[in-house]
């Protein structure tokens, strides 16, 4: 007897076997999905997420925008989402002081996406990808996805990058795309300018875009600067950023990029899906923007907590890496993964990431930190290494 093919596609979930081989790309057999794990646990400081819900203010003009956009859900969205780019210009200058126009600056689901589609504008076959490691882990997974090469090099024992040798890779092996985190997740380190400003001037001169991910900026410390202030001087700059961090809105899924030349936000809609941006994503991403004072208020907290919880790390006697983002990653771990569980096992979940023996864990409310504390002791205590 031959299965309805709809029962067939779920044949993983019983004991029936499939009645239909796949063909799924030879490169994505075996492959499991990325995602941190989502666990109902009292204390979640795993992904980077703002600990705190949103004011009331905000909600307020979040659900009065959602409401008044419901009226029209039956007509497709704003394409090109004029209204909210224009905001997030007006954000970017009153956050970062640099003036953009509305027309270079791009939007989408997420930076996530965002990145996406700059790989598939400026990647593909033959082309190649560069960045250096430990960085974020979805890079080689946009280039796998739009079948570009990819390359990265280690960065040093204090998590910097060797610019000299990094500008020397980029003559060499002459990437498309260059990619540098600033603050770097997992590490938190931040890239200065004027070491910015040479990776960028040996990426113009080798033909490459080189993107800053600042996903994390509106956590970084007062002096350091955004990659945005260079916007001007190098055409081939993109600096890609999300309001699922500081804003508090990783449920929203809005992330965009700033570009040099208006050329890139051009080819960007022409590999984005029809209408990619939801009219709901847009009004409320609109009306948080008009609420940015508000949430900036949280991210002084956390920058607090921050760098109280790195001084407290440090005086336990482990390393850390001086984060300019709203996590830190500390070690060194014989078996970070048995210290994981302990944790776990306590109510408080982190993050098993960045390179070997370390552990990253975000910053939490108040509370939320004193019970990461509490938990690691704990299991500090149980390992002998306290």
């Amino acid at each position: 007897m031959v299965m309805p093919f709809a029962f067939a596609l779920n044949a993983e979930l019983s004991d029936v076997p499939s009645v239909f081989e796949f063909p799924v790309r030879d490169d994505l057999r075996g492959v499991i999905s990325y995602g941190a794990p989502q666990l109902d646990v009292p204390v979640c400081l795993n992904v980077n997420e703002n600990p705190f819900p949103l004011p009331d203010d905000v909600v307020d003009a979040v659900t009065e925008a959602v409401h008044l956009v419901a009226k029209g859900l039956n007509r497709y969205p704003q394409r090109d989402a004029v209204e909210l780019r224009q905001e997030l210009s007006g954000y970017l200058y009153r956050e970062s002081g640099v003036q953009i126009p509305w027309q270079q600056i791009w939007a989408a689901n997420g930076s996530n996406e965002v990145m996406h589609q700059l790989f598939l504008a400026f990647g593909g076959p033959g082309r190649l990808a560069m960045s250096f490691d430990p960085t974020y882990s979805m890079y080689p997974e946009y280039a796998r996805d739009t079948f570009t090469n990819y390359i990265s090099f280690p960065r040093g024992a204090d998590f910097t990058i060797d610019i000299a040798a990094a500008c020397q890779q980029i003559i060499e092996n002459r990437p498309t795309l260059v990619l540098v985190t600033s603050p770097n997740n997992p590490t938190g380190t931040a890239l200065g300018a004027a070491d910015l400003t040479k990776l960028l001037a040996t990426a113009r001169e080798c033909g490459a875009i080189l993107i800053v991910d600042e996903a994390y900026a509106e956590f970084r410390r007062v002096g350091t600067p955004s990659a945005l202030e260079l916007l001007s001087e190098f055409t081939n700059l993109i600096v890609t950023r999300t309001m699922s961090k500081a804003f508090g809105m990783a449920g929203t899924r809005l992330g965009y990029a700033a570009a040099a030349d208006p050329a890139v936000v051009a080819t960007l809609s022409v590999v984005r899906l029809p209408y990619h941006l939801s009219s709901v994503t847009q009004a409320v991403a609109v009306a948080a923007l008009a609420h940015s004072q508000s949430l900036q208020a949280q991210v002084a907290t956390i920058r607090q907590e921050r760098d109280a919880l790195q001084e407290w790390l440090i005086a336990q006697g482990l390393n850390v890496a001086v984060s300019e983002a709203n996590f830190v990653l500390f070690g060194t771990f014989s078996n970070r993964d048995r210290i994981w569980q302990r944790l776990l096992d306590q109510g408080v979940l982190i993050r098993v990431t960045g390179p070997a023996g370390y552990l990253r864990v975000s910053i939490g409310t108040p509370t939320e930190n004193d019970r990461f504390r509490a938990a690691l002791m704990s299991a500090l205590r149980d390992e002998g290494q306290s």
